[in-house]
């Protein structure tokens, strides 16, 4: 087999070499930070001895007659990607990862999805790009799609070796790097609750009263700019307050004290105020510290809150929390984040451009400089508004200086 190497920093150090199919299924929770599961995986090799690059990945379709249009679009989007970086890829290795249904084997699964590693390999090869291994990983077993009979493992499937155990193991925690849970444990935390519970029903009563309120005076360029006004201060008084209130647990137990920092009325504002683009831009500037940690929570609970029919509403605070958690060095939180928004709004394009700029390797750096200047710009317009205006709204006019009222006046007299 081809040997691959896998450097989980820009710099290349340290370096890994994995030599066998084993070993890209016990590196699997690595390339993304967490354990995948229903996902298409696809990740760019690069040179003759293939370094990993850019990487594609999105949950397996439930209806197989959508399987060869997710294939050519995911397939466009990692090669057109990596080209756009300067660097088309030498070829592509693919993950298929999906647990058992009731009643089914691992193998049976792995059966199952042929047809679309089939697809796949053929969308990346109309791309001129091969597809130089294929993967299914199932309840903790492995099968190639690309050797032929039972050359890489047994046809029962062989087990993933324990990814603690790995060369890609070593690597990461001398990189810092770590695995945590699954991509269904990240999700659970920006997930509303159950339709037709209590904690929904109020939700969805509040969102209806906010969309009822605000989403006229949106529409109306007079009222356009009140609303964002009072969204920002919503916004900013729930970030103080939770950064007053940080959590001791990381995990559902903090999510729990989070959401009752937020009333039904407020967080529905604030989530109908963050469907105006200017909006969510403004807020996209609390992406250092101190307001990153409790900007991650709050757009996550934000998220938690839209309830059906609102799901499609957690595109922005879902795709705020990407963009912190990614500004932050947490990619994995990044991609789920980002993937769960363009579940939800699949042409939501600030989700669609960041998505594909965290699975490209780009840094945040430029948009975090970008969204800096801007905020210092801004601070610097308020400052000189203010001079202008002077005290007791005299507009910044000296002792012996006449309003354009006075002087249109004076000479009309």
């Amino acid at each position: 087999m081809t040997q691959h190497t896998a450097s989980s920093r820009p710099s290349d150090d340290p370096k890994v070499t994995l030599r066998s199919p084993a070993e890209l299924a016990a590196a699997l929770p690595y390339f993304v930070g967490f354990h995948p599961d229903d996902s298409i995986l696809m990740i760019a090799l690069h040179g003759e001895r293939g370094r990993f690059g850019g990487r594609a990945r999105l949950g397996i379709p439930g209806n197989p007659g959508e399987w060869p249009d997710a294939a050519a679009q995911l397939a466009e989007c990692l090669v057109t990607g990596s080209a756009q970086r300067g660097a088309h890829p030498d070829a592509i290795v693919l993950f298929l990862v999906q647990d058992p249904a009731e009643g089914e084997t691992p193998g049976q699964v792995m059966e199952r999805l042929r047809p679309l590693a089939q697809g796949l390999r053929l969308a990346c090869g109309r791309l001129d790009v091969p597809v130089v291994e294929a993967l299914c990983v199932s309840a903790g077993r492995w099968w190639s799609y690309s050797c032929p009979d039972s050359e890489c493992g047994p046809p029962e499937g062989a087990a993933v070796p324990p990814s603690g155990d790995s060369v890609m193991a070593a690597a990461a925690a001398y990189a810092g790097i770590r695995v945590r849970g699954s991509r269904k444990e990240f999700e659970d935390r920006l997930t509303p609750p159950p339709a037709g519970s209590t904690a929904a029903l109020a939700r969805e009563e509040a969102l209806d009263a906010a969309a009822a309120g605000l989403v006229p005076r949106m529409l109306e360029r007079d009222d356009s700019d009140e609303v964002r006004r009072t969204t920002l201060r919503l916004l900013k008084a729930a970030l103080d307050r939770f950064r007053a209130a940080a959590p001791e647990d990381d995990g559902p137990i903090g999510d729990r004290r989070d959401d009752a920092l937020l009333g039904d009325d407020e967080a529905a504002a604030m989530i109908l105020g963050l469907q105006d683009r200017d909006t969510r831009d403004r807020a996209a500037e609390w992406m250092d510290p101190p307001h990153t940690d409790p900007a991650l929570r709050l757009w996550r609970a934000l998220a938690r809150r839209c309830v059906e029919p609102y799901q499609e509403h957690a595109a922005a605070p879902l795709t705020l929390a990407g963009w912190v958690a990614w500004s932050a060095g947490d990619e994995a939180t990044a991609r789920v984040a980002f993937g769960r928004a363009l579940d939800l709004a699949p042409d939501y394009t600030f989700a669609r451009l960041l998505n594909a700029a965290v699975n490209n390797g780009i840094s945040p750096e430029p948009l975090r400089r970008y969204l800096r200047r801007r905020r210092a710009g801004q601070a610097r317009r308020a400052a000189l508004l203010t001079a202008r205006r002077g005290p007791a709204g005299s507009a910044g006019r000296g002792p012996g200086r006449r309003s354009p009222g006075a002087r249109r006046a004076r000479t009309r007299r």
